[in-house]
């Protein structure tokens, strides 16, 4: 019973910081975009990665 003394305020602490925490994530933009970067994962243009090709390649 008198480790709940300790715990109960521990967990309240917890969750305090978490909303805390949350509610600073979507002040800051953090949730504004949430379609862009599952398009980018399942869309990656290759293309874009490519490395370019070296003078004696382009000679070729």
């Amino acid at each position: 019973m008198e480790s709940l003394y300790f715990l109960i305020p521990i967990a309240v602490i917890l969750v305090g910081f978490a909303v805390k925490l949350f509610f600073w994530a979507v002040n800051n933009g953090q949730y504004d975009d949430l379609e862009t970067e599952g398009r980018r994962i399942l869309f990656d243009d290759d293309m874009q990665r490519a490395k370019p090709e070296t003078k004696e390649q382009q000679e070729k």
